[in-house]
C-alpha cells in the first residue's frame, strides 16, 4: 500500500488578562499577563491540535476537547495535543512535521522557542527536529499590536504508518 500524505491547517487567538500565566508551546513563559481561556489558553498548541485535526479528519479542537466541559478546566494543552496525537496512531497515521508561527508583539519569545519545540514534540512522541515554531509581531498594528491578545497559525503534516 502507498503511503498517503494528508495536510491541516489550524489557527486560534486568545486575549490577554491579568492573573493568568502565560503558557505557549507547553512553556511558563514570564510576562505580566496570560491568555484567557477554558484551559490553558496555550494558543500555539491549539493551533497545531487543530491542524492535526484537520488533516486526520478528526473535526477540531473545541469537537473533541469541548470548551465547558469541567474535565478540560485549566488542563495542560500538552495533554491534549498528546490525546490528539494517540487518536492519529488509532487511525493508522503519524505526524511528518508540524510549522507553528505564533503572532505577539510582545514578550520576546525566541529564548523559549527551544524548550517549546522540545516539549511539543514529547507531547507527541516525534523528534523536536519535526517541529519548526517562529515568532512574530505585527509591527504595532491590530488587537495583537496593541497588547490584547496573541495569536498562532499551524501546519501539520501526517502520513500513514507503514
Amino acid at each position: 500500500m502507498e503511503k498517503e500524505l494528508r495536510v491541516g491547517i489550524g489557527c486560534d487567538s486568545h486575549p490577554l488578562v491579568s492573573g493568568r500565566r502565560l503558557i505557549l508551546g507547553g512553556v511558563d513563559i514570564p510576562y505580566d499577563k496570560g491568555l484567557s481561556g477554558w484551559s490553558d489558553a496555550d494558543v500555539a498548541t491549539h493551533a497545531i491540535i487543530d491542524a492535526l485535526c484537520g488533516a486526520a479528519d478528526l473535526g477540531d479542537i473545541g469537537t473533541l476537547f469541548p470548551s465547558q466541559e469541567p474535565e478540560y478546566k485549566d488542563i495542560s494543552s500538552l495533554v491534549l495535543l498528546s490525546k490528539t496525537g494517540e487518536l492519529l496512531k488509532t487511525k493508522g497515521l503519524r505526524v511528518v512535521n508540524i510549522d507553528v508561527t505564533i503572532i505577539a508583539q510582545s514578550p520576546k519569545l525566541s529564548p523559549f522557542i527551544p524548550e517549546m519545540r522540545k516539549r511539543i514534540g514529547q507531547a507527541l512522541g516525534i523528534d523536536s527536529t519535526q517541529v519548526t515554531i517562529k515568532a512574530t509581531t505585527t509591527n504595532g498594528l491590530g488587537f495583537i499590536g496593541r497588547g490584547e491578545g496573541i495569536a498562532a497559525q499551524s501546519v501539520a503534516l501526517i502520513t500513514t504508518i507503514s
